[in-house]
């Protein structure tokens, strides 16, 4: 079970949440501004933070400055009407883990907390900047992704699913394990989404990014 603080002013969306999210066994807080986001936030009672940028008192931007510039590492996911790109990279690069724009779907955001939960607790804080294995690096802060000097267009699947593959380099998942992980709910069994995603992945990574082990999944090999 984690802690998550819930930073939203508009009461429907902040109670859809946290109904969701209790009922998938965690522990909600509800705040409403901003100031009072930041201070629950610096409390240290929470795991990590699902944070609006609208917000009264002190918008989320204001609120990951002074959050980050504390020392705090805590996981952030932005969640926002704002999905131009310069409102994306402001937030990835002000310290957020991660960016969602409403209307969401909330078996995707579901599996991006799960992702960044286990993350956290699997180093004892937070991602890292950066993922590189070989000639492949993702920046998790602006979502790009280059492969040796040349830049890769990567759609928003696309890189979910190379960094989770990226963050268990050299291991095997199944194609059961990468429907949870990256689209967060179950499709028909015969779907055949993550192979094709898997090639898109290996015509703009390189053929040789991601190995297939018969009968058991992928491997991602750099």
């Amino acid at each position: 079970m984690a802690r998550i603080l819930i930073v939203e002013d508009e009461s429907r969306i902040s109670s859809f949440l946290a109904k969701g999210l209790r009922a998938d066994g965690h522990q909600t807080t509800v705040v409403s501004d901003g100031r009072q986001g930041l201070d629950e936030a610096l409390s240290g009672g929470h795991d990590l933070m699902v944070l609006d940028i609208g917000l009264p008192t002190m918008d989320g931007f204001s609120v990951l400055e002074e959050l980050r510039s504390s020392g705090s590492r805590m996981p952030v996911i932005v969640l926002t009407a704002r999905d131009s790109v310069t409102d994306t990279v402001s937030a990835l690069d002000g310290g957020a883990d991660d960016y969602m724009a409403k209307p969401f779907r909330f078996a995707e955001l579901q599996a991006r907390i799960r992702l960044r939960l286990r993350m956290a607790e699997a180093t004892g804080e937070p991602a890292a900047d950066h993922l590189a294995v070989g000639r492949v690096r993702l920046d998790l802060r602006t979502r790009r992704a280059t492969v040796g000097d040349q830049a890769v267009d990567l759609s928003a699947r696309e890189f979910a699913l190379a960094e989770m593959l990226m963050q268990n380099a050299g291991n095997v998942l199944s194609r059961e394990q990468l429907l949870d992980r990256v689209w967060g709910f179950d499709f028909d069994p015969g779907s055949n989404v993550v192979d094709v995603y898997i090639g898109y992945l290996r015509r703009k990574l390189g053929t040789t990014a991601i190995s297939t082990v018969r009968g058991m999944g992928y491997r991602f090999e750099g």
